[in-house]
């Protein structure tokens, strides 16, 4: 995906295809997607709202919104701004009471899942079929028995941050490939106090994808299975670096809703694992003068043995609420950000697009703030991305499971053993039976 590295850029776009079995994609022209007059209401214009979340530090919805507004004259955005945090319950409740928000942004395919078995998403079939789709990577996961409920704009996957001063002052060389035992020797190398104040070598965030998700990726575990030994070799990793301190403990984050983002641009965390999501959020603070972190980016950990670097990912997609004020028009910036024009608004903010062509990515990498070292650009070329959570109508039965279950194992309630036990008996006799 690197600009200067055409046979690099080509294989990874190869591979996050073949990762997430997608058979199909998306190249929109942008004419495609303003060819269709907008629903208008008695002024000839037409407000849509749009749920989203943590708008404020999401640059990527302002510049896909301000980008369609200026496409499309006669509709505005209203943003409906929820906490990150926050966000699956509320959009589920408001789904459930008959909220009428016209465009409900899918922050996982997990979401997908649950909201399009239940019938509150539009069909946008005619959508996905009516354009060359041939280059829109994620698409497939949308893909519920040939029919799609929504269409993604942007595709992520997971890699490791780290800042360059802490691994500078504490005289240690930046991280690049490493097995996850190598990770938490160098996590407990960096943590230190510094000016009175804790500063951990990594910061895990409270998602139990960090645990699983990248364990499934990288065993080959499936995480719909009800059968989860795979698990145990990250848990005692994850668990090894809480317990030496060298993270910050899950009860306190998620006590103290603790923000990655300020983890990471404060000089709290020396390294953090996190999606390709936040490279527009840290480059945005830099930008504005927030934060000073100089930063880089390597490949995520890997399991002993292996030569390649295999990790975890998932698109991020628009839908239409199947009650939707203004469906014509919702299905319009569903078209638009999945376009080229919708790629390029959000790659200038440093989002990846689901869209991918030699130009968007060059855009891309030609980004001020960019990190361009080669371990950094190696980051970008994993040989493996494999779905953060696979798609069917158990899904989301099984997540809530795997939820709750690692959350008792992260604040000590649980061994992981006894943890892992609860999830192999309740997916099986509560899901799958």
């Amino acid at each position: 995906m690197i600009a200067s590295n055409t046979s690099g850029r080509a294989r990874v776009r190869r591979h996050l295809v073949k990762s997430l079995g997608v058979v199909a994609a998306l190249s929109l022209a942008v004419t495609a997607c303003g060819s269709s007059e907008p629903e208008a209401g008695g002024d000839g214009n037409v407000t849509l709202s749009v749920t989203v979340w943590n708008l404020a530090k999401t640059p990527e919805f302002k510049a896909l919104f301000t980008a369609f507004e200026q496409a499309n004259p006669g509709i505005k955005i209203e943003p409906v701004d929820i906490l990150a945090d926050d966000y699956p319950e509320k959009v589920t409740t408001m789904l459930a009471g008959g909220d009428t928000s016209d465009v409900i942004t899918m922050k996982n395919v997990t979401d997908y899942a649950r909201y399009s078995s239940r019938g509150q998403l539009l069909e946008l079939t005619d959508l996905v079929k009516s354009g060359d789709t041939s280059k829109l990577a994620g698409l497939d996961a949308f893909n519920v028995s040939e029919k799609y409920y929504a269409m993604p704009y942007r595709q992520d996957f997971w890699l490791l941050y780290y800042n360059k001063k802490l691994f500078d002052e504490a005289g240690v060389k930046y991280p690049e490939s490493m097995t996850w035992d190598e990770y938490a020797k160098l996590a407990q190398q960096l943590t230190k106090t510094k000016d009175g104040k804790k500063v951990h070598g990594t910061y895990h965030h409270t998602w139990r994808s960090v645990v699983q998700a990248v364990s499934a990726a990288q065993t080959g575990g499936d995480q719909l299975s009800g059968e989860y030994s795979f698990f145990n070799d990250q848990y005692a990793t994850a668990l090894g670096l809480q317990k030496a301190g060298a993270t910050l403990d899950f009860g306190t984050a998620k006590s103290q809703n603790s923000d990655y983002r300020t983890m990471f641009e404060t000089g709290a965390t020396a390294m953090m694992p996190m999606g390709t999501w936040y490279i527009s959020g840290v480059l945005e603070a830099k930008a504005n003068g927030k934060t000073d972190v100089e930063w880089g980016l390597a490949p995520m950990p890997q399991r002993p043995g292996g030569s390649d670097v295999t990790t975890f990912g998932s698109p991020t997609a628009f839908a239409v609420n199947k009650r939707a004020e203004h469906a014509d028009a919702a299905k319009k910036f569903v078209q638009f950000a999945a376009s080229k024009a919708g790629a390029e608004a959000i790659s200038k903010v440093g989002a990846v697009p689901a869209l991918q062509s030699p130009e968007i990515t060059s855009t891309y990498f030609q980004l001020k703030g960019m990190p361009t070292d080669e371990v950094s650009k190696k980051a970008f070329e994993p040989d493996k991305v494999v779905l953060e959570m696979p798609v069917s109508d158990k899904t989301s039965d099984v997540d809530t499971i795997l939820k709750e279950e690692h959350e008792l194992i992260m604040v000590g309630d649980k061994s992981a053993a006894d943890g892992i036990r609860s999830m192999n008996d309740r997916v099986k006799n509560e899901v799958l039976s």
